[in-house]
This record gives C-alpha cells, sequence and structure tokens, in this order.
C-alpha cells in the first residue's frame, strides 16, 4: 500500500532552528551571511547616487516562537544585494531586501525565492526528523528539476 502526503508550511520554531534553515537556504543561492548586522556601511553623497531600492516581504503563517528577542536577524549579501531575516513585532518572520541596481520589483523576485528556499529547507528537517522520531527510514530521495522534493518512506 502506498500514499501520498503533500506537505504544506507553517513555519513556527525558535530562532535557531529558522536561522540553521535560513543561512542553508541562502547558502545555496550563493549568498554570504554577513556576521554582524551592524557593519558599518559607506557614506553615500546622496546627490549623486540615489538610494538604495528597498521592498519588505513577510512570511505567510510564520511564528518566531518566544525566547527570540526582535533584535535577531540575520543578514546576508550577494552582488549589492542585502537581504536582512528578522522578526517582526507580531513574531513574523520577515525579510527586508536592498539594492543599489535593481529595480523593487526585481528585490521581491530575488527575496521571494530566498523565503521559499529557506521554508523549503525548514519544512525537509522538520519532515525528516518527524519521520526518524517515528520510527520510518528515506528508502529514496529525489529533488527535481524545480527543487521539488520527493521521499520515499517505509514504517518499520
Amino acid at each position: 500500500m502506498s500514499s501520498v502526503v503533500v506537505i504544506t508550511p507553517l513555519v513556527i520554531a525558535g530562532w535557531p532552528v529558522i536561522s540553521a534553515a535560513v543561512t542553508a537556504a541562502v547558502a545555496s543561492m550563493g549568498f554570504n551571511v554577513v556576521q554582524s548586522a551592524k557593519v558599518a556601511t559607506p557614506v553615500i553623497d546622496r546627490e549623486r547616487i540615489r538610494p538604495p531600492a528597498k521592498v519588505d516581504i513577510e512570511l505567510d503563517d510564520s511564528e518566531i516562537l518566544a525566547g527570540a528577542t526582535s533584535d535577531q536577524e540575520i543578514v546576508v549579501e550577494k552582488d549589492g544585494i542585502r537581504a536582512t531575516f528578522s522578526r517582526d513585532e507580531r513574531g513574523a518572520l520577515k525579510l527586508c531586501m536592498e539594492g543599489e541596481s535593481y529595480t523593487k520589483q526585481q528585490l521581491r523576485q530575488i527575496g521571494e525565492e530566498l523565503v521559499g528556499r529557506g521554508t523549503q529547507q525548514f519544512v525537509y528537517h522538520r519532515v525528516v526528523t518527524e519521520l526518524k522520531q517515528r520510527g520510518m527510514s528515506i528508502v529514496q530521495e529525489t529533488v527535481g528539476a524545480d527543487r521539488t522534493v520527493k521521499l520515499r518512506v517505509r514504517n518499520v
């Protein structure tokens, strides 16, 4: 007997779990983690250079559990883009995208891909952990061209 299960992501976890998933996901896209969010930025002559485009994206159905302070964030950079993952005042995961030579639409598209990969990494880790806790083993795992992950499991 076999069955197909489609998992709808609902991201509820503590900051360490979220940060691990985000770090793994952004690294796969070529982003580098900035050690501190309070990195000194160069002084910009505002008369000659326009301010960077900025887009905020909130991850639906996400909650970073209590115990995480509001100043916890992960900042990653790549090709003039700075992405800051943080917890908003309601506890939801939020992503702020900034880039000087990008449009808001381009930043939103890149940001949504980052959020999607982070969510996928979180859900994958959660499913594999649950399967192991319930005594199931993964028989086969495939990743499609569209990054869809298919797991074949056996209840032992």
